[in-house]
């Protein structure tokens, strides 16, 4: 629970490379170590207003190259390499190696981490109200090309006298997909009532495999459309895709069939409707040809239409009852009348009709 891991970190070794490289010995690791961290250490202090995002080393037996990139490559270097210079010797009085150091300019500073919290922390030392200073950097981020940011300040926000974290968050920034470029950069701003933590959080897009080829094409998709196109085996679908069906209206939607492209009122006849068909239309132009893309219905498997094929006869089908059946009598029990003789001549007499009764 709550245990965060550096994405930097996580990335390294996949789509990362180390920040120092060096080689050497069991014995001499420690001192090589905490040579790299005296050097950083210094050149932070020292450059700490020049935007410094990355440091790089790379070490061999007497020679020190170091990689700095920076938004403001001219303080760095100074007035004809003055700045350069001095720190060059700095480093070498530290590490008694020679020392070449290489400057590198960031084009685009708003989609580092690092210098957008630095930016950030600026702002919050200088009084800005801290949602103003953390949607400005969300919003340049978003506009300079990021597919996702998330910025998070904690401490006493506002002043206020119990410290809290707010976070505001654009796009995706998934922080498990080793493919994705994630950025991350943490500063502390020094203000009158406590220190207030900015960490940031820049997805920068995929870094995928040399010589491989995207399964859309081209596309601009989603790297979750993406990961269900390549379970699925097919193509991913991009964001304008839904749009461009929409606007062409041409294509065959999930075996749905095209889809009639609806006529605009601009030609209208006298009539009050376009013209349809082959009719020409009230202006002279030339008549709007007949849609023959439209799905005609199928009535067998050769796909061809009732129009295009010969029907065959329908005889209909009536019910005979067998010879055996129609002679055989309604019931097989006979029916027999059974008369008295006696009360057919006692028949007109009461006084035999009245006995009888008793």
């Amino acid at each position: 629970m709550g245990q965060k891991v550096h994405p930097g970190g996580m990335r390294v070794g996949v789509i990362h490379d180390w920040k120092s490289n060096w080689y050497t010995s069991k014995k001499e690791f420690a001192g090589y170590l905490l040579e790299d961290i005296k050097i950083r250490e210094h050149i932070y202090k020292k450059l700490a207003h020049a935007g410094l995002s990355d440091i790089l080393i790379r070490k061999d037996k007497q020679r020190i190259t170091i990689d700095i990139y920076t938004a403001r490559p001219g303080i760095v270097i100074g007035k004809s390499g003055v700045e350069v210079d001095a720190l060059r010797r700095e480093v070498h009085a530290m590490t008694q190696k020679n020392v070449h150091i290489n400057i590198n300019e960031i084009k685009r500073p708003e989609l580092d981490a690092k210098l957008v919290a630095q930016s950030i922390a600026e702002q919050l030392q200088n009084r800005v109200s801290f949602r103003r200073a953390m949607k400005r950097s969300l919003a340049s981020a978003m506009r300079s090309g990021a597919q996702g940011v998330k910025i998070q300040c904690g401490g006493r926000l506002g002043g206020g006298e119990m410290s809290r974290s707010e976070s505001y968050s654009e796009g995706r920034v998934p922080l498990h997909t080793i493919r994705a470029d994630i950025d991350y950069g943490f500063t502390e701003a020094r203000t009158t009532y406590g220190r207030i933590g900015v960490k940031v959080w820049v997805n920068k897009g995929e870094i995928m495999p040399a010589g491989y080829e995207g399964i859309t094409s081209g596309k601009d998709a989603r790297l979750g459309d993406q990961d269900q196109a390549r379970r699925r085996g097919g193509m991913a679908e991009g964001l304008s895709a839904s749009r461009e069906t929409a606007r062409q209206r041409g294509t065959d939607r999930e075996g749905l069939g095209p889809v009639r492209q609806r006529r605009g009122g601009s030609g209208a006849g006298p009539s009050g409707r376009g013209a349809r068909g082959g009719r020409a239309r009230p202006g002279g132009g030339a008549p709007r040809p007949r849609q023959d893309n439209v799905e005609r219905p199928r009535t067998d498997e050769q796909a061809v239409s009732a129009e295009g094929r010969e029907q065959p006869v329908i005889v209909p089908e009536v019910e005979s009852t067998p010879a055996p059946v129609a002679d055989a009598p309604d019931t097989t029990t006979p029916k027999t009348q059974h008369e008295d003789p006696t009360k057919l001549d006692q028949s007109g007499d009461p006084a035999a009709e009245s006995k009888g009764e008793n």
